[in-house]
């Protein structure tokens, strides 16, 4: 009986896990626009042609990273950072809810 209630007060802990971790934390110097994935490293950010960094992170809406080339779909609400070239370096796809607010807080 003890392990059926030790198991199952693990597995809520488990799942409370993501209600936890709260906003995502993002940069100071990050900037939102609308992003068109290419054949990569070539993409479109506000109807201009961009490239990614070699080093490039893109981040889903679960924070997981997401290969460039999974990527579908045209006009997705993004915040970004560019790095010294001005190439861009990481990119958060953004939930509803982060699309329906305005530009965040700096973080760090």
């Amino acid at each position: 009986m003890w392990i059926k209630r030790s198991v199952a007060a693990l597995l809520a802990a488990v799942m409370a896990l993501p209600l936890l971790a709260g906003a995502r934390p993002f940069p100071a110097d990050i900037k939102r626009g609308r992003m068109t994935p290419g054949y990569y490293p070539d993409l479109t950010m506000d109807g201009q042609p961009r490239k990614l960094s070699p080093a490039a992170r893109i981040f889903n809406q679960d924070n997981m990273i997401e290969m460039p080339a999974s990527l579908r779909g045209s006009g997705i609400l993004v915040y970004y950072t560019e790095d010294a070239n001005g190439d861009i370096k990481e990119v958060w796809i953004l939930t509803d809810e982060e699309a329906a607010q305005g530009m965040p807080a700096p973080s760090r």
